[in-house]
Parts: structure tokens; C-alpha cells; sequence
């Protein structure tokens, strides 16, 4: 059978940010891939960053640390969860991105004279960075970043134009946009929509599909009115109301046949004649199981207040890893997001009044809320209450230990203070071999890492229990790390006589990645400087967030 050129799946969003695109993309592509289809995806961001990593995560969620060390759009975590791929540098530009590729190429003479322009430099070299995650694969499916009538994103709709006019049988374009349904008025109203894809049609695109976001069900009288002003077949609107969850979506796709119309318009015959959604369907089984214990697990961060609202989004993985986990343990999650700023203005009290079965510390930066971290270290550690420490934590459970435990008065981590006598976690060496250097004075280990695991501790049972090695004869695990200073081994035998154990480091052992407390001291305490968060996917739940809220389960029973 001839192979097909690559097809390409544009989607664009429009009235509001936020609605979900990336699950849109990603749940189309599952549906592709279920019909034997193998697809790719790409995120174009309209940002001048050149990743996410600099963005405070207040701003624009937590940023998805990939494989390779790409800090990314959270959307990249999204097709991971969906998708069941591993996506990396190919798979995300940003605007600053292609601004810095640009000039570098006009600064080496790859212009070879010619007026570098934005039309038709800028489109042409996104259409470039497609064709290149697209390379190899049936299908590409790219999410533009922004809203249709931002200015920011005029070059990646321009690309989508002109890659559209060069290949019209191989480009189709989906709109992502939103109908209110306003509490006054009681009845979804069309017209921010219709505006929406009356800006699109300026920019010189007439999208084939829309996908219409609401809280409701589009009807048939609302369906019809779309039609007759957007320009579009009604059997081609896709309805994507509010669901109990983001993975009911690809089974809410296939009931309105949208990848068998997006096939249609693609002229593209599937390998396989059905679209298989049983481990999904299995999926949502579990997730409406009625013989769950309900479980209270307390995060302790400082990485939740914007403005008067509370941003859950700064800790998107993590949250996604503990449902995944949540919902093959049988467990009523409840989650309750304890401000560690608020821990140093008024105690304790403000984490143990919500009663918490388990605690997290999770990713964090700098010295905001840095001591309310530690004090809910400290309480998990003396409680015996079920702990796990990410990356930041990782790093105060070991100068709580050092401080409260080993006797070393004014222990810290160099990030905080500098000047400490107990340096426990300092600077990684500036050196390409221990990490990526982003940029002047700025360095941070990134991407996967091998861990070894130390024989007959916890953190080895937990890996052992969900084979979740690497290399299991060399008792090998590699989570991904995004971070820039690291534990001081000049602190490992001070700490371990005290009963620190120090249970995974790197095959050089030159790196300590986990720690834990033996049982004989807590039942369950164990913290990585990893980030097994990035890894977990509904349909394959993390092993450490799988243990920990067993942990918390068996604590709640007590």
C-alpha cells in the first residue's frame, strides 16, 4: 500500500485561554492512533522565552520537564498522559525560539544577502520546526499557543495559512472556542464565538471543524446557528461541554465520530477498522468506583495565590500524578493546599488543621515560605504522618534532619543562605558534565538521570513492587531532574549515623537522588530529588505516588 504524504491537524483556540486545546489535540490523537495512525505533536508557543523553565509557574502553570531536559508548556504533559509518548524539543518552540534562530542565521551569512523580513522568514521557519517533529510520523497535530486576534501569535496562524495553501489536501484546521452560558440569561450564547472565527477569517483561515467549549451540550438549534455564520458544515461542530473528568473526552469524541470525519477530510483510509477505547473505558471504572476510603493529603508549597484566586496550575503534574494514583488505590482524594507562607505567620496549626493522612513538599525556588516548608517537614517526621519530598524537598527534609536531628545548628541549603557554617545542600559544579548550562552564571541539571537503588530500602521495595526499573538486575531507576544544587556529600556519614538513609544515588554515586527514614523510625518517609511527577500517566500510575497514598490509606484506617 502507498504511503500517504504526512497529514497536518492545526488547532487553534479562541474567546478565552485556558480551554483546553491540548486536550483537544491530544484526545483527537488518541483516536487517530487507535485507528493505527502513528502521530506526533507540536505545541507553538507566542512567547519570547525560549523555554518555560524562566516563567514563574504563577504565571503560566507549572512548566512539563521532558526526557531530554526541554522545561516546557504544560500541554506537552498533556499529550504524554494521552498519548502514552515521550515529546521533547521537537515537540515545542516558542517566538524566542525562532527570533534566536533567525538571527543566529542572519548573523552567519545563511541568508546569503537577502533582507530578512518577518513574512516570510517567520512563517517559513516555523513551518520548518513542524515539518521536522511531523518527520517520520502519519500525522502531525499542531497546537497554537494564544487566541485567534491576539497579535502575538500572527505567525503561527500565518504559517498555518500559508502550509494550508502550499498542501490544500494534507492541512486541515480545527477551532477550539468557547460558548458562555451566562447565569442571568440561562441559554448559551453564540456570538463571542462567531466573532472568534470572523477574526481567524481576517488572519485568512476558514477552519474546517469547530470544537465548541461550554458548560453544556450544544443543541441542535445553537449547532445551526453556528453553522450559518461560521461558514461551516453542521455535522463539523463538535461539541466538548464540561466533564467529570479531562479523560472522558476521546470516548465523548468518538461517539460524534470526529476522527472519522477529520479522516474524511484528510482522504486517508485507517490500518485498523475500530477504535479500541477499553483500557480507557476500564480507566473510568475505576475513577467512578464507590468503595473508596476518603484521604485528606496536605501540599505544602507557596506556589498557589494569584491576585485574590488560588492556581492550582503551579503544581499541574503533581496533581495529575496523585489522581492517576488515587484512583488505583481505591481512594477518595481530597487535596488540601496548605500556603507555607502562612505556616511562618501562624504555625503549625494552619497544616495540621486539615487533619492531613499524608504531606507533600513539593517543587519549589528561593526562600519565600522556605521555614514554613521545613516546620511541615519536621511535623510529618515527628507525627510519623506519611511523607513525600520533591526535588525542593528532598533537599529541608535533609536540613530538617540536619538541624533537629543530627544537632547542626543553622543548617541550610546554600540557595537560601550562603553563609551558613552547614552548607547540607550547595551548588552543583558549573561543569557541562554534571548539567545544561542555560546561560551566563546559569545552570541546572535537566532531563532523565539514572538512579541507583540501595538494596533493602524502602525506596527499593516501592520500585520493586511495580517494576518500575530500568535496569532491574543493576537495581536502575532514571526520573527526570530539574534543579541546581544538590546535597553536600561532605554531610552523608554525619547524617547517617543519626539514621539519615541515603537510598538511591547516581552510578558514580557522586549525586545523592533519594533519602528516606528506615522503619524502625516512620512508617513511611521518602523523598527524591527527582521528579517522578512528569512521568505518571493515568493508565500507568507512578510507583512512589502509588505507595505513598497507600501509606496515607493504612494511616487514616489507624
Amino acid at each position: 500500500m502507498k504511503k500517504h504524504p504526512v497529514k497536518y491537524i492545526f488547532v487553534s483556540g479562541g474567546v478565552l485561554s485556558g480551554l483546553g486545546k491540548g486536550v483537544c489535540a491530544a484526545s483527537l490523537g488518541i483516536l487517530l492512533q487507535k485507528r493505527g495512525f502513528s502521530v506526533s505533536v507540536i505545541k507553538c508557543e507566542t512567547y519570547l522565552n525560549v523555554d518555560s523553565g524562566t516563567i514563574n509557574p504563577i504565571e503560566h502553570g507549572d512548566p512539563f520537564l521532558c526526557e531530554d531536559g526541554l522545561e516546557a508548556d504544560m500541554d506537552l504533559g498533556t499529550y504524554e498522559r494521552f498519548l502514552d509518548i515521550e515529546v521533547g524539543r521537537k515537540n515545542f518552540t516558542t517566538m524566542g525560539q525562532v527570533y534566536q534562530k533567525i538571527i543566529n542565521d542572519e548573523r552567519h551569512m545563511r541568508y546569503e544577502g537577502k533582507t530578512v523580513d518577518a513574512i516570510p522568514h517567520i512563517p517559513e521557519e516555523i513551518i520548518r520546526r513542524i515539518k521536522v517533529a511531523a518527520k517520520g510520523f502519519d500525522i502531525c497535530i499542531i497546537e497554537l499557543g494564544g487566541t485567534a486576534g491576539e497579535y502575538q501569535n500572527i505567525f503561527n496562524i500565518e504559517a498555518a495559512r500559508i502550509m494550508k495553501l502550499k498542501h490544500p489536501k494534507d492541512v486541515i484546521h480545527v477551532h477550539l472556542s468557547y460558548v458562555p452560558v451566562p447565569a442571568h440569561l440561562g441559554e448559551p450564547k453564540t456570538k463571542p464565538t462567531q466573532l472568534s472565527l470572523r477574526l481567524l477569517n481576517q488572519a485568512g483561515i476558514q477552519p474546517d471543524f469547530l470544537v465548541v467549549r461550554s458548560e453544556v451540550e450544544i443543541d441542535k438549534k445553537r449547532r445551526e446557528k453556528l453553522a450559518i455564520n461560521c461558514n461551516l458544515n453542521s455535522d463539523y461542530i463538535i461539541s466538548n461541554p464540561d466533564l467529570a473528568n479531562i479523560y472522558l473526552l476521546p470516548q465523548l469524541f468518538r461517539k460524534q465520530r470526529f476522527h472519522v470525519k477529520v479522516m474524511k477530510e484528510l482522504n486517508i483510509k485507517p490500518p485498523r477498522t475500530r477504535t479500541d477505547l477499553s483500557d480507557w473505558q476500564a480507566l473510568q471504572r475505576r475513577v467512578r468506583g464507590n468503595s473508596k476510603t476518603p484521604v485528606t493529603i496536605a501540599i505544602a508549597g507557596k506556589y498557589f495565590a494569584t491576585g485574590d484566586y488560588e492556581l492550582s496550575d503551579s503544581y499541574a503534574s503533581l496533581l495529575h500524578a496523585l489522581r492517576h494514583a488515587s484512583w488505583y488505590t481505591g481512594i477518595d482524594l481530597r487535596l488540601k493546599f496548605v500556603n507555607t507562607e502562612d505556616i511562618e505567620k501562624k504555625g503549625i496549626s494552619m497544616l495540621t488543621d486539615t487533619s492531613p493522612d499524608g504531606i507533600i513538599v513539593p517543587i519549589g525556588w528561593g526562600n519565600r515560605g522556605v521555614e514554613g516548608k521545613i516546620s511541615a517537614i519536621r511535623y510529618a517526621r515527628e507525627s510519623k504522618t506519611p511523607y513525600l519530598g520533591l526535588c525542593y524537598g528532598m533537599q529541608l527534609a535533609a536540613v530538617e534532619f540536619a538541624r533537629n536531628v543530627a544537632g547542626l545548628r543553622n543548617a541550610h541549603t546554600e540557595e537560601v543562605d550562603p553563609d551558613t557554617e552547614h552548607k547540607i545542600i550547595h551548588s552543583i559544579p558549573f561543569n557541562k558534565k554534571y548539567q545544561t548550562i542555560k546561560g551566563e552564571g546559569v545552570s541546572m541539571r535537566l532531563g532523565a538521570f539514572d538512579c541507583v537503588l540501595k538494596e533493602g530500602t524502602l525506596a527499593e521495595r516501592v520500585y520493586s513492587k511495580h517494576d518500575a526499573w530500568k535496569d532491574k538486575s543493576g537495581r536502575i531507576i532514571s526520573e527526570r531532574h530539574r534543579h541546581r544544587f544538590e546535597f553536600n556529600n561532605e554531610y552523608r556519614a554525619i547524617l547517617e549515623e543519626k539514621g539519615f538513609v541515603i537510598s538511591g544515588t547516581s552510578p558514580d554515586d557522586f549525586f545523592v537522588e533519594m533519602i528516606e527514614l528506615p522503619k524502625a523510625l516512620h512508617p513511611f518517609f521518602i523523598a527524591t530529588q527527582a521528579h517522578p511527577e512528569y512521568k505518571s500517566r493515568p493508565l500507568h500510575p507512578h510507583a512512589l505516588f502509588l505507595e505513598f497514598l497507600t501509606a496515607a490509606k493504612k494511616a487514616r484506617k489507624k
